[in-house]
């Protein structure tokens, strides 16, 4: 086989274990369904608490964020991350694009998704109408079926839960386009996802091994260092940098005979 043959082979294999190693964490995480379709028919509770689908809101490229509203970990930070983000975007909220946040915690109840909705949209530095972002809720069938129809896995623990962190874009016809991993987003790689999903593509991932090496002590209140999810990452990140050293070796003993 080629060296570049080997290359493409490890590379392969580096991105398999980055997949497995996410999937890995007590069957929480993300198993990646790009191309795949959100659930649009799985019927939820809007702010006033309506029946709602995400077919009745997804008609341009939406930001699809999984969360629940209690979360003492990841979801805040995350949230507000991609206010943050959506601030600095050039891009018109309602316009080109509209957020969803579905809660994935069946206590959560449309009282408390219209309040999280009014706090977000007051951080907004820009205007934002209601229609630009929804809170959703729903029970635990229908949600289930909306975080299975994207790869979205999470796991009760004590009285909260497991999960990733990441914001999934889709297309206007629910397509799942790409995922963006962790709690801070680039607003020239949003901009950028959203723009690719009005045009109906699908991206793949890259970087998410490193969004699971800390996690939430909502004892101590505070983000600790996960040395399990630390080795695997590093793993990854060690294997890839034998792949380099082995070809710049390479190229230096061909050069030396020359």
């Amino acid at each position: 086989m080629s060296k570049s043959g080997l290359l493409l082979s490890l590379v392969v294999v580096l991105a398999a274990g980055s997949s497995a190693f996410l999937g890995a964490q007590d069957d929480a995480g993300i198993s990646e369904k790009l191309g795949a379709q959100v659930s649009l028919d799985a019927v939820l509770k809007d702010e006033g608490a309506k029946d709602i689908t995400l077919r009745q809101l997804i008609d341009r490229p939406t930001v699809l964020t999984l969360n629940y509203f209690r979360c003492a970990g990841i979801c805040t930070p995350l949230l507000n991350g991609l206010v943050d983000t959506l601030n600095r975007m050039a891009l018109e909220p309602d316009k080109d694009y509209r957020v969803v946040t579905v809660s994935f915690d069946p206590t959560d109840k449309p009282e408390v998704a219209h309040q999280k909705q009014v706090n977000y949209l007051r951080q907004m530095k820009r205007p934002f109408p209601p229609a630009g972002w929804r809170f959703l809720t729903g029970n635990a069938q229908n949600i289930r079926e909306v975080t299975d129809s994207v790869g979205f896995r999470f796991r009760a623990e004590g009285d909260g839960y497991i999960h990733a962190g990441a914001i999934i874009v889709l297309t206007p016809k629910g397509t799942v386009s790409r995922y963006l991993y962790g709690i801070h987003f680039l607003p020239a790689d949003l901009q950028m996802a959203i723009q690719e999903a009005a045009a109906g593509q699908v991206r793949p991932s890259i970087s998410q091994v490193l969004s699971f090496c800390y996690s939430y002590d909502p004892e101590g209140r505070r983000y600790v260092f996960s040395m399990t999810r630390a080795v695997g990452a590093a793993t990854l990140l060690l294997a890839g940098g034998w792949v380099i050293y082995l070809l710049l070796a390479g190229r230096l003993r061909k050069k030396g005979k020359a």
